[in-house]
């Protein structure tokens, strides 16, 4: 024995082993390059140390120019891969894969053979694979076809080429069952709809797909019971669901079933809407082995459902608001207008105000519109010379741009008839502003100038009586109108967070 054998180095004894060894031996780097080879690896092979070291594997050896080459190569690395990406010895039970052969005349042809080889991940201390060790026996003497130009027996073709056969046979079903279930995970994994499966009377996640993943908030559950992957669910019935399934067999299924779930790390409970099915999974025997979950996330179809529901019912009661408003402008206008004539005019001036603006609020969707814009709305018959807007943005919602439209509409017809918009001089100032910012109240004055002089009118007429009722009624306002010689004054005060609750 030698020194280092005597030390117990084990590195030199491994070293050793491994060149010694009767069995073919190639180590590969995990981007598949040979790092070393031992001596019955060459024997088999034909191959020089000097010549394939650092070299790819798939370089080296080839397996020749024949038609079935590209494939024989795809088994060996794929095996390769497999063992290194699943950290798991894979085998090949026979694979064919031509060797080169030099000839007494120094030409070289590639001579079929027949493999078995078995690929060992090598890890490191960290699990990580450092190495892959392929061990590789030739098999081709099983397999008398192969060999045609040397006798065989009765017992070779039957013991051997039966032996062979079934090796092939069992590992092309194999292959086959293994191709069909990665197809089947990967058809899984795509799938547009969540996807997971359960296993156990716990239900610990076994597989889950990239939409499930996305659903939780991309968590790690893999391989923990439900209960424990998604602990928010307590309370909310899907617990005692999937233990229903498990435990009778008969599956479940739930429609627009509202969760509450944490899509993100530390963040608030989010409210989705799921369409699935609980199926029970069995194993031959027939029992309950685990649950398949499969279904859809439907939160945008039913929040739609929900808001066209909310605009359904808000429609018709603007349309009942509408229609009210159009009843009782024609009533109070045919009482204030006897001639018929007098009447349609200002009935439809007023309900083309009312018209114009919906439109205004039809623009924004029905969220509202800014002061400045009803102002300009209302006045804009008039030219932009003769009124003067001045003050703040002050976002409005639809129920206040509807009251103060039409208080607007009567102010200016009014001014339009007598007041300042009925002389070529006349202009109407307009500022307004917003007071007490935690219970907001808008402030807005209207004082025409440069018309003729005004005189407190003898009876309060429809626009004075419409005016007062948008304000007090409809808004819960106040308004002061001041019949000043040089023209009117209306101050106005609306309480606007007041509005926006209701």
């Amino acid at each position: 024995m030698n020194e280092a054998a005597k030390s117990g180095d084990p590195t030199v004894n491994l070293g050793a082993a491994f060149e010694a060894s009767p069995n073919p031996y190639v180590l590969l780097t995990p981007d598949l390059r040979i790092a070393e080879v031992n001596q019955a690896y060459m024997d088999v092979t034909g191959a020089k140390r000097s010549e394939v070291l650092g070299q790819p594997l798939f370089a080296a050896f080839d397996s020749g120019p024949g038609s079935d080459a590209p494939e024989n190569v795809r088994q060996v690395r794929a095996s390769l891969e497999k063992a290194r990406d699943t950290r798991q010895r894979d085998h090949l039970a026979v694979v064919r894969f031509s060797m080169p052969r030099a000839q007494p005349d120094g030409s070289e042809i590639f001579e079929e053979r027949l493999w078995s080889a078995t690929h060992t991940p090598i890890l490191n201390a960290d699990g990580e694979v450092v190495m892959l060790l392929q061990h590789t026996t030739d098999v081709t003497d099983l397999a008398p076809v192969i060999r045609p130009d040397e006798p065989t027996t009765a017992l070779d073709a039957i013991v051997g080429g039966s032996v062979l056969r079934r090796a092939q046979s069992v590992q092309e079903d194999n292959r086959r069952l293994e191709t069909e279930r990665n197809r089947l995970v990967e058809m899984f994994m795509q799938a547009p709809g969540f996807v997971a499966i359960l296993s156990g009377p716990d239900h610990r996640f076994q597989m889950h797909n990239d939409a499930y993943s996305q659903l939780i908030g991309h968590r790690d559950i893999a391989g923990k019971p439900v209960r424990q992957a998604l602990p928010e669910l307590e309370g909310q019935g899907f617990y005692e669901f999937l233990d229903s399934v498990f435990a009778t067999g008969e599956p479940y299924e739930g429609r627009e079933s509202a969760a509450q779930l944490q899509r993100k790390p530390d963040g608030l409970l989010e409210t989705v809407y799921l369409n699935f099915i609980y199926q029970p999974i069995r194993d031959d025997s027939g029992a309950v082995v685990g649950i398949f979950v499969q279904g859809h996330d439907i939160t945008e179809n039913v929040l739609a459902a929900q808001r066209q529901k909310l605009m359904i019912d808000e429609l018709n009661h603007r349309v009942k608001n509408t229609l009210a408003t159009v009843q009782s402008i024609a009533i109070q206008t045919a009482r204030s207008n006897t001639d018929p004539a007098s009447f349609a005019e200002t009935f439809q001036s007023r309900i083309m105000a009312l018209s114009h603006t919906h439109n205004l609020l039809t623009q924004s969707h029905w969220e509202g519109a800014d002061l400045r814009a009803i102002l300009e709305h209302e006045t804009e018959a008039y030219g932009p010379t003769r009124i003067s807007l001045n003050g703040p943005p002050v976002a409005l919602e639809p129920a206040v741009v509807l009251s103060l439209g039409m208080i607007f509409h009567e102010l200016a017809t009014n001014a339009a008839k007598y007041g300042a918009l009925h002389t070529p001089d006349g202009r109407i100032l307009i500022d307004w502003g917003l007071a007490d910012q935690r219970d907001r109240k808008l402030k807005l004055s209207w004082r025409e100038i440069g018309g003729p002089k005004v005189t407190a009118p003898d009876r309060r007429g429809f626009g004075s009586r419409l005016i007062e009722r948008n304000i007090r009624h409809d808004l819960a306002g106040e308004i002061d109108l001041v019949y000043a010689p040089d023209g009117l004054i209306a101050e106005l005060t609306v309480p606007l967070d007041r509005t926006a609750a209701q």
